[in-house]
């Protein structure tokens, strides 16, 4: 399975993470933590053209696709030309 995102190109990122103690006494960092986009494996269906495509996509683009409808979004990240 994909790590990103086919639509929003969402990915993984590094995060630091802080303790309070840490805030209030000095700069001691607890170390770096990887941290995962939210992503689903859709089957999303396109009507303009009859087709329906498997997707690795994050939830922020689902909610896309249910906002601009599928063919815009898709066609907009190039997925359908």
């Amino acid at each position: 399975m994909a790590k990103v995102c086919a639509i929003t190109k969402k990915g993984s990122k590094v995060a630091g993470g802080y303790s309070n103690r840490t805030r209030a006494t000095k700069f001691n960092p607890t170390g770096k933590v990887r941290k995962y986009a939210n992503l689903q494996k859709r089957k999303v269906f396109v009507p303009e053209l009859g087709k329906s495509f498997n997707l690795t996509i994050s939830t922020n683009a689902i909610r896309t696709i249910n906002k601009r409808g599928a063919y815009i979004t898709l066609k907009k990240a190039g997925i359908i030309k």
